[in-house]
């Protein structure tokens, strides 16, 4: 399988579990890695037969931006379906990072990683 990824898509989010996190949002970073084959659309040098990056990366932006959840996990987990919803996607793993966490100590980031794929 073939790989497409998209790292370091950023947007500004309301999620998390505590009022301040919805109240004043924070920014969250992912990175997606989509799995494809992408033999047919270099084969004919088409882009109707692979994933266009630039409409996924629009997708994932307005997911972070979009609907406020709780848990980080549920927000990598909607991006991945969204991800999924594109043909040519046969896999893709999922990383959402908030390296604006409220954590008390010091700390360079907090990650999900999620791979989901075609049942």
């Amino acid at each position: 399988m073939d790989r497409v990824a998209l790292r370091g898509l950023t947007a500004r989010g309301h999620h998390g579990v505590f009022p301040e996190e919805r109240a004043k949002g924070q920014t969250f970073v992912v990175d997606v890695v989509l799995g494809l084959d992408t033999r047919p659309a270099a084969a004919d040098d088409d882009l109707t037969k692979t994933v266009h990056y630039g409409v996924v990366a629009e997708e994932v932006v307005a997911v972070v931006a979009g609907e406020p959840v709780d848990l980080i996990e549920t927000l990598a987990e909607r991006i991945a379906q969204k991800c999924l919803e594109h043909a040519a996607v046969r896999e893709v793993e999922v990383v959402v990072h908030k390296p604006e966490a409220p954590i008390t100590v010091p700390f360079d980031d907090v990650t999900i990683t999620i791979t989901r794929s075609r049942v």
